[in-house]
Order: structure tokens, then sequence, then C-alpha cells
């Protein structure tokens, strides 16, 4: 087996594939109330994220197995399949937010749910914990289990970040 092999049968996505890809640098450094990121890099039979999209900017598959393809010009950074996708897999990072810091909205499955304000462990793909930060807003847009966490990290970490903690 390959070192890229192992990686990717890991768990860990390490690198841009397929269904895990970034938004122009262009629109991303511009677009107010950021864009989506999804790191769906399998063909799987799942399409809630296009499905739950209001706009359209996760474009409908052909394929229930196709990976996601985004329209950037058309999200709106609502967050919609950050809080409907099953895999955890849909990000919104707004790095309009701040000077030196983005908004990153994760998807939150765990109690407890953390509060507005309260202080949290961001943590990296492999579950390490890369910086700590207050909570800026929680939301429940379908009021199902799934909640939207949104806080703040440096620049820097918006590729890295991936999940919060109570701490």
């Amino acid at each position: 087996m390959t070192d890229n092999e192992k990686t990717f049968n890991s768990g860990i996505l390490t690198d841009e594939r397929p269904g895990a890809v970034l938004p122009p640098k262009e629109l991303w450094e511009t677009k107010k109330n950021g864009l989506v990121l999804i790191e769906c890099p399998q063909r799987i039979p799942c399409n809630p994220c296009a499905t739950s999209c209001p706009t359209g900017a996760v474009i409908p598959f052909e394929d229930i197995n196709d990976t996601p393809r985004i329209d950037y010009s058309k999200c709106t950074g609502c967050a919609m399949c950050v809080a409907k996708c099953p895999g955890l897999a849909c990000f919104v990072a707004d790095l309009t937010w701040g000077d030196k810091e983005a908004l990153l909205k994760l998807p939150y499955e765990t109690l407890p749910v953390p509060k507005k304000g309260q202080t949290v462990a961001c943590l990296n793909r492999q579950g390490d914990e890369v910086h700590r930060t207050q909570v800026v807003n929680v939301a429940q847009p379908w009021k199902d289990r799934t909640y939207v966490v949104s806080v703040a990290v440096p620049k820097e970490l918006v590729l890295e970040v991936r999940a919060v903690k109570v701490v």
C-alpha cells in the first residue's frame, strides 16, 4: 500500500482531490458571510448538501454517488448544508470577518452544546487541539441533532480547524 493510500484510508484528508477543493482565492477573500468548503472526496450515495442548499450553490447531482461541486458565485455562506451533511464534511469559512481572523461555521453533534461566548478548543482533522477561542454563535437551522457553531480563528488555521470541543 502506498503512503497516499494509507493516508486516504486513515479517514484524514490531506490534500485537494475531486470532492474536496477550495473556493477561488479572489472570491473567497472578498465574499461577505463566507463560502462553503466541502470535504467529501469519495463517491458515496449521499446528496443532502445539494438538496438543502437554498441558492443552488451546491450543484444538483447527476448521480446520487457524485462528489459535490459548488458554484461559488451562488454561495451565501448560510451554512444550511453544514447542518444537513450526515458526514460532517461541510464547513463555511468567512475570510472577510476580521483583519487577522476568519469566522468558521462548523457542524457540531455532541453534548454539551457550546454556548455563545464560551471558550472551546479548536481541533484539526486528527483531533489535536490547535487553538482556543470563544464561540461567536450557535445555530440549529434544521431543528434536528446538528448545530452550527461559529468560531473566530486565525486566518492561517482556516484549512486546519475542522471541529470544536467544549473545554
